[in-house]
């Protein structure tokens, strides 16, 4: 399912919106393996631009539409506005989901995309270190 297949899909269900942008994004991310983000590095580097820039796009017109839907059904916080949270994540996703900082980390596209968006839909601390 294609991002706008998936948000035209439950259009009144950000929990199942979500959960389906989820599960595409890890399947896609899955077939990424080391040989091809070490040749995008090493030899293509250029092609690597025009994907990162396609993908802030599409971020910003299907994530940002999510993210406004969320916050006006209650499952967004609103204290945060949406183009903030979007930025926040195009600024993560652009810092960490390319090949030579995948190299550095040790990782793998889909297990940084997953970490990105634990962070940006969960937030950084645990229930204990939100009470403090």
């Amino acid at each position: 399912m294609t991002l706008r297949e998936v948000t035209r899909a439950h259009p009144n269900d950000f929990s199942a919106t979500l959960r389906e942008l989820l599960a595409g994004t890890r399947r896609e991310l899955d077939e990424i393996k080391p040989p091809f983000v070490r040749d995008m590095r090493q030899k293509a580097p250029e092609v690597f631009k025009l994907v990162e820039r396609r993908r802030a796009a599409l971020i910003q017109r299907y994530i940002g539409k999510f993210f406004v839907q969320g916050q006006r059904t209650g499952m967004v916080r609103k204290d945060v506005p949406a183009n903030l949270i979007i930025e926040i994540l195009l600024a993560m996703v652009q810092a960490i989901m390319n090949p030579p900082k995948m190299e550095e980390l040790g990782m793998m596209p889909k297990e940084g995309f997953t970490g990105i968006l634990k962070i940006v839909l969960e937030g950084a601390l645990t229930p204990k270190g939100r009470k403090m």
